[in-house]
């Protein structure tokens, strides 16, 4: 092992004596909490040991010094700390580590709404979001306001994504709108609590007064648009709702699209001034990186890197 303080994944596998792939399921997920650094991704020996002790200390507290000092110390360093799922991120750090090789910069696969407690707390200081509000329409400015209150942000486009249902091929139980989730035929493969498209999918319920507990499925969760669209590939479900672009990535699922989405990067207004940030920028208004991310298919970066609000 070459840092006794940080394991791999295949690390990891050997010592719980499980398989990679179920090891990056549990990162996915979040249960094991993980960090990349550089194109690697490496967990702490402190939360490796929480995982493995969970269960024995059910009512202790978790110990999360070390992770957090480790997370405040990439901050103070001019590191970036980016929180957000989509593939996009991920694409994103690494052209920021080929302009700047000395960055050191980790990303954190968590939902919108933790992203901005993240930004908040101080433990990231980048966070993509996908927050629809039903009282107003807007995509990710009145959710900043709230859960970011009086502090001083900025709010910078990075693709818009075509939102709408997985279904079954030739959409055999003809779901199209919102209100078809209620049929009693009708099971539903749900996202998890906190992430954009479980909010999206609470607010059209709420402004439709359509009780949940009347959704077959509704408490069924998964934790990406991947997972869901597999699931109802493989009939666990009937509808699901996702990305166009975990569709074209899953065989035997048709998509009945719904609406765009503004999935936006979150930070604050004073770290614009610094230089990595500054690189940041300048890769999201590149050619370059515009092009790459075109040809991924199922995103529209006609307004990537515009500043939609500073707050």
């Amino acid at each position: 092992m070459k840092d006794a303080l940080f394991y791999s994944p295949e690390e990891i596998a050997k010592l719980l004596k499980i398989s990679k792939g179920t090891v990056y399921e549990l990162l996915r997920r979040g249960d094991i909490p993980s960090y990349r650094v550089g194109k690697q991704i490496r967990v702490s020996q402190a939360d490796l040991q929480l995982y493995m002790h969970a269960s024995d200390l059910p009512t202790k507290p978790p110990n999360t010094k070390i992770q957090v000092s480790l997370e405040k110390m990439i901050i103070e360093n001019q590191g970036l700390i980016i929180c957000g799922q989509d593939i996009i991120l991920d694409i994103l750090t690494r052209y920021l580590e080929k302009h700047n090789p000395m960055l050191r910069s980790l990303r954190s696969y968590v939902g919108s709404l933790d992203g901005l407690l993240a930004l908040y707390k101080g433990t990231a200081n980048i966070t993509a979001t996908h927050l629809w509000d039903g009282e107003t329409g807007e995509y990710n400015i009145p959710y900043v306001r709230r859960l970011l209150p009086g502090q001083r942000t900025v709010i910078i486009n990075l693709v818009y994504r075509t939102i709408g249902f997985y279904v079954a091929p030739g959409n055999p139980h003809a779901i199209y709108d919102w209100a078809d989730l209620q049929e009693p035929n009708i099971t539903i493969i749900n996202r998890d609590k906190g992430s954009g498209t479980r909010v999206l999918l609470d607010e059209h319920l709420r402004n439709l007064n359509i009780d949940s507990r009347n959704i077959k499925g509704y408490e069924n969760e998964e934790m990406s648009h991947i997972a869901v669209a597999s699931a109802v590939a493989r009939g666990m479900a009937d509808v699901g709702l996702g990305t166009e672009k975990a569709a074209l990535q899953v065989d035997e699922v048709e998509f009945v699209p719904l609406s765009k989405e503004r999935y936006d990067l979150v930070l604050y207004r004073n770290d614009l001034e610094k230089s990595n940030f500054q690189t940041l920028l300048s890769i999201l208004n590149s050619a370059e990186f515009k092009e790459e991310v075109d040809g991924m298919g199922g995103y529209d970066t006609a307004r990537m890197g515009e500043i939609i609000a500073e707050l």
